[in-house]
């Protein structure tokens, strides 16, 4: 019933609102009215819902009915996330969140597409720009913040793209096939960490199949997984064209399919109707979680949007996140009475976001060249290379000129729009030749020469080996120009971590050999060893590793303490405890990472799973001033630090001695030490007459039931130990080798001491001892 007082009129439930509306035209809402809108129902009192582009900046098109890119409403470019993910500081993710919610609001949006949590499996992807990390943990991380902070405006976030959508090559069809452990470990993981966390009131279904189904129509996924097992309790829409059968989808757990399909959806809805195989109770749910979106962003809380504030705002976030690679001699910061040559025709046309269906109007661009000559006191430029690619030696003979004459150069390097983009992958990890020809140049006629590398993926650095530093800018948005002279300059002290490994060549890289697939199908051969758990497992040296970064000043790790905690009756958790200080001339932050490594001694009855050799569990930005110190401290529950197995559909937290690193990188380790975990009750796998040999050993169950025979002596208490007797000595040599056999097989062989007898009374033994161990 509604709820309603004396006083109070009865509010009625979605359910009541949609029972409104007559049969017919529910199927109406669970497709898009126009290209970025739903369709109304006043009836039920619906009003239509505007979704746009967004995942850093609103790119609200002019007309609803756009298809292409074109024109949008002007609204603030914020760094992509490729940058963003580089500050590791939820805080500033979540006020950038909320800025994107008030232009949401502003421009009359009511969701948000974004943020973008894909893994970045391979850096050819052409849309890595759009996304945080190859770490799961670290994108969950900042996509929560974003998304909490963007829905306490009243504005939805739709976190993007559900799931396993790692490529643009063939992203329309390819077939994602991955186990289930890596999907769950990798692929899955910062979308279960927002849902669970921040609790998005919409969620995107990718165009690509996982396992042979169209995530767009996986009821595995969207409904065994999405909600419920995380309880996700919000709206999912398709990928803009993701949708091949409108049925199916629905009945997978598909809400709302966009854009408008031109009738067909609506007309495949229908017909599933008529013949019964499309299930009314699915339809009312989709359109009750429609009215309950559209309750949802009813009234937002943003006023009157400060273009120039939230410019400042691109501002700080850029110039906080940039990552300083190298510095070799202290070259940075530079002085700004330097006589100065900036070279590149990237410091005069910056690339300062991506190019696809995220791409926004700027209010404003500020450009680095225009910026440096206002805030220096003398920069001479020199185009030095052509953006389409073409050699041009006598621009490359000028540049070579004006660095000569020079005290210092600023080089700015990068990828052109046209080899990073959504729709593509790029084919290499290479940066144009007549760019690198042109630096070669420069280099050789001034060795003090400064790079600043303009990217949305990784990229080779061979070339790094010539300079004594670089400044990795990634896609710094509108207010990139005065981000890159805040840190060039010294008024910002970078602090950036790169959120991704930079690898020395492609053959290195976790994916190569199984990407981009063949055949419509590619699959995920690396399986949990994606990012730096590959080059840590492989011992590969990358270029630059996961969570580098370096700053103007210098910092001390000391006095680690670990510990097992209980707080507040919460269960069993892991305290890392460490002090921090700035030894340097300069106030500076610095990431604390917390890394675990795999256990040792843990015991696996049915040989040991792949770990990685070290896997990030916590981090956190520490500001200090010039010889301050502060104590940085975190507690990690224990299944934090769990892995997927199949084998029972669980997470397992295993025991055994784990060791636990922090630094300031994933290569980068200050300070190391080990804690003994207890294997938690009921891990053990569920023993049967089919467990191998190995596994009934392990588990003290199955000890207790052989008694004597794996020792091969003649005192077991278990129904096999006569039988341990009889064996004698080389049973135990006889089992190593046989461990992986069922235990059932054993019986088989001609002496063993398993009878059918001996059998019989194990089994009997296992369905006495409870449900957990019976034959299965």
């Amino acid at each position: 019933m509604p709820a309603s007082t004396p006083d109070q009129p009865s509010v009625p439930t979605l359910e009541e609102r949609v029972s409104a509306l007559p049969p017919e035209e529910r199927p109406v809402l669970l497709s898009g009215a126009s290209f970025w809108t739903t369709e109304a129902a006043e009836a039920a009192g619906l009003r239509s819902l505007v979704l746009a582009d967004g995942p850093h900046g609103i790119r609200r098109p002019r007309s609803d009915a756009e298809a292409g890119i074109g024109d949008a409403l002007p609204a603030t470019c914020f760094p992509a996330e490729c940058l963003t993910a580089c500050s590791w500081d939820p805080d500033l993710l979540a006020r950038l969140g909320t800025a994107t919610a008030r232009e949401a609001a502003a421009a009359h949006v009511d969701v948000v597409l974004g943020p973008g949590l894909n893994i970045k499996r391979t850096p050819l992807c052409g849309r890595n720009f759009e996304y945080f990390s190859e770490d799961p943990l670290l994108a969950g991380t900042l996509g929560a913040a974003w998304i909490g902070a963007l829905q306490a405006e009243g504005v939805a976030a739709c976190p993007k793209h559900f799931a396993a959508n790692n490529q643009e090559t063939d992203r329309m069809r390819i077939d994602a096939v991955v186990d289930e452990r890596t999907l769950r470990e990798i692929y899955l993981r910062a979308f279960e960490s927002v849902v669970r966390t921040a609790r998005p009131w919409t969620l995107m279904a990718a165009y690509n199949k996982v396992n042979g189904i169209h995530a767009a129509e996986n009821a595995w996924l969207l409904e065994t997984v999405l909600r419920g097992e995380w309880g996700f309790d919000g709206l999912v829409v398709s990928d803009w064209g993701a949708v091949t059968d409108r049925a199916a989808s629905l009945d997978a757990g598909l809400d709302l399919e966009m854009p408008a399909s031109n009738g067909v959806g609506l007309d495949e809805l229908r017909a599933g109707l008529d013949a019964g195989t499309v299930n009314r109770e699915m339809v009312d749910a989709s359109a009750a979680r429609l009215l309950q979106l559209a309750d949802r962003t009813a009234s937002p809380t943003g006023g009157a949007v400060d273009p120039e504030e939230h410019h400042r705002l691109a501002r700080e976030a850029a110039a906080a996140s940039m990552v300083l690679l190298k510095n070799e001699g202290g070259i940075l910061p530079l002085a700004p009475s330097l006589r100065l040559a900036v070279v590149g025709e990237l410091a005069r046309t910056p690339r300062y976001q991506g190019a696809g269906s995220s791409q926004v109007t700027p209010t404003r661009v500020s450009v680095p060249l225009e910026v440096l000559a206002e805030r220096t006191a003398a920069a001479v430029f020199a185009a030095g290379y052509r953006l389409d690619g073409t050699p041009d030696p006598e621009l490359s003979a000028e540049a070579e000129a004006a660095a000569a004459a020079a005290e210092a150069v600023l080089f700015f390097l990068g990828l052109p729009e046209n080899l990073e983009s959504e729709g593509f992958d790029r084919p290499d990890l290479g940066l144009p030749e007549n760019q690198l020809a042109a630096l070669r140049a420069v280099t050789a006629a001034n060795p003090r020469t400064v790079v600043v590398l303009y990217n949305g993926g990784a990229v080779d650095t061979g070339w790094a080996e010539q300079v004594p530093a670089v400044l990795e800018a990634w896609l710094p948005g509108q207010a990139g120009g005065e981000a890159l002279a805040d840190v060039l300059l010294g008024e910002v002290n970078p602090s950036g971590k790169l959120a991704e490994t930079f690898p020395r060549r492609l053959e290195d890289t976790p994916a190569f050999g199984n990407y981009p697939g063949e055949a419509g199908t590619v699959r995920y051969g690396e399986g949990v060893l994606v990012g730096y758990r590959w080059y840590d497992a492989r011992d590969i040296e990358p270029a630059f590793p996961f969570g580098h970064g370096l700053s103007y000043t210098s910092f001390e790790f000391s006095n680690l303490a670990l510990g097992l905690t209980d707080p507040a009756g919460g269960g069993p958790a892991l305290t890392v405890e460490a002090i921090l200080t700035n030894t340097g001339t300069r106030a500076g932050a610095e990431v604390v990472q917390v890394y675990s490594g795999a256990p040792d001694d843990a015991g696996f009855p049915d040989g040991v799973p792949v770990r990685p050799p070290r896997e990030l569990r916590a981090f956190r930005k520490v500001f200090l001033d010039p010889g301050a110190s502060a104590p940085v401290a975190f507690t990690l529950p224990l299944p934090d630090l769990a892995r997927f197995d199949p084998a029972s559909d669980s997470w397992i937290t295993d025991g055994g001695t784990y060791r636990i690193d922090v630094g300031s990188s994933s290569r980068d380790i200050r300070l190391s030490g080990t804690v003994d975990l207890p294997a938690p009750d009921g891990a053990e796998a569920p023993l049967t007459l089919n467990s191998t040999i190995t596994q009934w050993l392990a588990h003290p169950l199955g000890q207790q039931l052989l008694g004597g025979l794996a020792a091969g002596g003649g005192s077991g208490g278990g129904p096999a130990g006569s039988a341990g007797s009889a064996a004698g000595g080389g049973m135990a040599d006889a089992l190593a080798m046989m461990g992986s056999m069922p235990l059932r097989r054993l019986a088989r062989f001609p002496g063993s001491p398993l009878t059918p007898e001996v059998l019989a009374a194990l089994e009997q033994a296992l369905r006495a001892a409870g449900p957990a161990s019976e034959q299965s």
